[in-house]
C-alpha cells in the first residue's frame, strides 16, 4: 500500500516539477498570470522550508515574501540545465533564510558587545525566553478557535510546508473548498493574534 502512494506522489512531483520550469520560464518573459500559478505553487514548500530555518513565524512570512519577491524580479536567472525550478526556489528560499539567521545573530552580539561596552546590561534572556512561550501559547489559544478543517489545513501549508493542492489531496477535499477554508482561517487567526499587540 505504501508503495503505490509512494508511486502515485512521486509522479505528481515529477508532474509539478515540469509545471514550475515552465511557469518559471513564462514569469521570466513577464508573465504576471504564470506568476500567480507559480505562486500558488511554490508559497507553502517556500513557508515550510524558512520556517524550518528561521524559526519566528512573523520573520518567516517576511522573508518568504522576500523569496517570492526575488523569484518575480530574478527569473530570468533560472537555467532548467541546472535544475528544476522548485530546486532553485527553494534554494533562494534556503539562502536569504540562513542570511536572516546570521544578520539576526550578528545583531545580537553587536548589542551585547555594547552593552558591555557601556556599561549597561545586555538584554535580558529569560525575559526574552518567556515572551516567546507567551506567543507561541498566544498562537496556540488562536489556533484552538478555528474549526477543525480550517485548523488542519494551516497546520498542513503553514507549518508543514504542503502545497494547497496537496493539502487539498490530503484531507480529500476539494481545491477551492481549501482555500476557501485556509482563508478564513487566516482571517481569523489575524484577528486573534491583533488581539496580542
Amino acid at each position: 500500500m505504501a508503495g503505490v502512494t509512494g508511486r502515485g506522489r512521486c509522479g505528481r512531483r515529477e508532474g509539478e516539477r515540469v509545471e514550475a520550469d515552465e511557469l518559471l520560464l513564462q514569469v521570466a518573459r513577464g508573465d504576471q498570470r504564470a506568476f500567480e500559478a507559480l505562486y500558488e505553487l511554490v508559497s507553502g514548500p517556500v513557508f515550510g522550508l524558512v520556517r524550518r530555518v528561521v524559526r519566528d513565524p512573523a520573520q518567516s512570512e517576511e522573508v518568504s515574501q522576500e523569496v517570492l519577491l526575488e523569484l518575480w524580479r530574478s527569473a530570468a536567472r533560472f537555467d532548467p540545465a541546472r535544475g528544476s525550478a522548485l530546486a532553485w526556489v527553494l534554494t533562494l528560499a534556503h539562502r536569504r533564510a540562513v542570511d536572516r539567521v546570521r544578520s539576526a545573530r550578528a545583531a545580537g552580539e553587536r548589542e551585547q558587545r555594547e552593552a558591555m561596552r557601556s556599561g549597561s546590561p545586555a538584554f535580558d534572556q529569560v525575559t526574552e525566553e518567556v515572551e516567546a512561550g507567551l506567543e507561541r501559547e498566544w498562537v496556540r489559544r488562536c489556533l484552538d478557535r478555528l474549526t477543525a478543517l480550517q485548523r488542519q489545513s494551516v497546520t498542513l501549508a503553514y507549518y508543514d510546508g504542503y502545497t494547497y493542492r496537496e493539502v487539498a489531496e490530503r484531507l480529500k477535499l476539494p481545491l477551492g473548498t481549501v482555500k476557501t477554508r485556509m482563508r478564513d482561517g487566516l482571517t481569523r487567526l489575524r484577528e486573534c493574534l491583533g488581539g496580542a499587540a
